[in-house]
């Protein structure tokens, strides 16, 4: 385990991301359980490498739930419902991944979970050499994996993800103590059980601490 400023392992990463880089677009994917900090640390990422000169591609598996009849057809409570349903892992491949692949028109969103509803066409085409980053839960699951060119985990307890959960998500605390508890960490434990994803990882983080994180 190496603790290193957060700079030191921005630095490494695109140094690793550098390295490895061609003409092609070079997808990356920020996987972790829920309230790991994998926005805010896409969104460092992303800034640095722009300063690098990269063109980066921002898209996260928020964009591409599912409608909620689908997203709770197991109950609003299940554990497997929230890892098998609650994203339309299709349209991460066919809208954005493989476009970006073929060089056709990419989309970095296409479902609005918060009215239940599809989001417009906003296609793009990607210049050459862009990098795609793509955060979210689940990402590394055997349907995706094989097509993210750097693969990140950020690690933290399952405490930390469950203190973490009822300071940032809105609404009554008890219930989304209650939520995690029997939906979101359960679904994440059967994520780690059937898809290991940390055996897939080309960097796993400790991100306890962010000031101070680890590298496993």
């Amino acid at each position: 385990m190496l603790a290193v400023k957060p700079s030191e392992l921005l630095s490494r990463i695109i140094d690793d991301i550098e390295k490895r880089k061609g003409n092609d677009v070079f997808m990356i994917t920020i996987d972790g359980v829920d309230a790991a900090g994998k926005t805010i640390f896409a969104a460092k990422l992303s800034e640095e490498l722009r300063k690098r000169n990269h063109t980066v591609i921002e898209a996260s598996m928020d964009g591409f739930h599912n409608p909620r009849a689908i997203r709770y057809r197991m109950g609003r409570d299940s554990p497997e419902g929230y890892y098998k349903d609650s994203f339309n892992i299709n349209a991460v491949k066919t809208l954005l991944i493989e476009p970006l692949m073929d060089g056709h028109l990419y989309r970095t969103h296409a479902f609005d979970y918060k009215i239940d509803q599809a989001t417009p066409f906003e296609g793009a085409l990607a210049e050459p050499g862009s990098i795609l980053l793509f955060e979210g839960v689940f990402s590394l699951r055997p349907e995706l994996r094989d097509f993210w060119d750097y693969k990140i985990y950020m690690k933290i307890s399952p405490e930390e993800s469950l203190r973490r959960g009822v300071e940032r998500d809105p609404g009554e605390k008890e219930e989304i103590k209650r939520r995690y508890n029997v939906r979101y960490m359960p679904g994440q434990e059967l994520y780690k059980a059937e898809a290991k994803p940390l055996e897939a990882a080309d960097i796993i983080v400790d991100y306890t601490d962010p000031e101070e994180p680890r590298i496993l």
